[in-house]
């Protein structure tokens, strides 16, 4: 048999793009969110980081070595974002047994039960998220007594209304007094640069949108499903009567447009898709806050999302040239 090798005409394609390469770039973008989440949470912060990239680590390691017999892969940096966004998904207070099982679970059930990095069909981090909360909602929705509302004291602006207590976070006071709430009040500051309560990725708005530039610059993302996610909560939450400007900084909905919707595994090859993924995944999140059991939404929003992927993905998918033609045939 002849086994030369054919190689096609020119022009050829270079590139120095990988898996790799676009994995570390997700790594270097969370960097400035995990510097706010250090200077607001101080040593907890690094102490639930720590723990939940290492399970992450552990637990891909383990299955990969002895129930699937194959080559380690952390050196992808896959389980590693996995690691960081559990970690940015939680309150720093949260026990750390309970976070290295959230990651055992992210990995174990989430990714590798799949058949690991392109195979899952929902958001690893999300599902260790999501299974801690179902499993100790108490643990997961008690916040740091030491850390400020991101509401300015009524005394300093002179406004009436209700008083949140320290340690709990703006979305949960939005949830139970948004009637009461003084717009006021608002310390605006505090919500972009992170001072203020909440799972340890979500408190630094400025550290997310530095990150989402770095993503765009490095094209690793493209601006579709980000800006689908935030145009659509804005636009459905101002529908509804809420301000816009408090849902978009208060609780994740930016940490999970700019890290987790954009999955490559989990949303839409077409641009198409990715703007009605975004979109379905923003009017959710307002759902879920407005009428829904828990003040925070994006989490289920966006599993559901990866749930609508596959569909998305077969409906929005390109018209193969000459296909129209055939198609025209058969129906005569």
């Amino acid at each position: 048999m002849d086994n030369r090798l054919l190689i096609s005409g020119s022009p050829h394609v270079h590139s120095r793009d990988s898996v790799d390469r676009r994995m570390w770039n997700v790594v270097i973008a969370l960097l400035p969110a995990l510097g706010v989440a250090l200077w607001t949470f101080g040593a907890r912060a690094l102490y639930v980081t720590l723990v939940a990239v290492g399970a992450c680590l552990a637990t891909e390691w383990i299955i990969e070595r002895y129930l699937f017999g194959r080559a380690c892969t952390l050196r992808n940096g896959s389980a590693l974002i996995t690691g960081l966004l559990l970690a940015f998904n939680l309150p720093d207070i949260l026990p750390l047994w309970m976070v290295a099982a959230g990651a055992a679970v992210a990995i174990g059930v989430g990714k590798m039960s799949f058949g690991g990095l392109g195979c899952n069909i929902w958001n690893p981090a999300l599902v260790g998220r999501v299974f801690l909360l179902l499993s100790f909602p108490a643990a997961m929705t008690t916040w740091n007594p030491s850390v400020g509302s991101g509401l300015l004291p009524a005394q300093a602006t002179g406004a009436s209304g209700v008083d949140a207590e320290t340690g709990a976070t703006l979305l949960a006071t939005l949830k139970t007094h948004a009637h009461e709430m003084d717009l006021s009040r608002v310390d605006w500051l505090s919500l972009a640069l992170g001072d203020m309560n909440g799972s340890l990725g979500e408190v630094g708005a400025i550290a997310i949108l530095l990150g989402l530039a770095w993503m765009l610059l490095s094209r690793t993302v493209t601006w579709h499903i980000p800006v689908s996610v935030l145009g659509s909560a804005a636009l459905f939450s101002w529908c509804t009567g809420a301000n816009p400007g408090l849902e978009l900084l208060s609780g994740g909905l930016l940490l999970g447009a700019v890290f987790m919707a954009t999955d490559y595994v989990t949303s839409p090859m077409t641009h198409k898709g990715q703007l009605i993924y975004g979109i379905l995944i923003g009017v959710l999140t307002i759902i879920i806050r407005r009428w829904g059991a828990y003040p925070e939404g994006v989490s289920f929003a966006i599993l559901l999302g990866n749930s609508f992927t596959p569909l998305l993905n077969k409906y929005c998918s390109p018209r193969r040239f000459g296909m129209a033609g055939k198609r025209k045939e058969a129906a005569a």
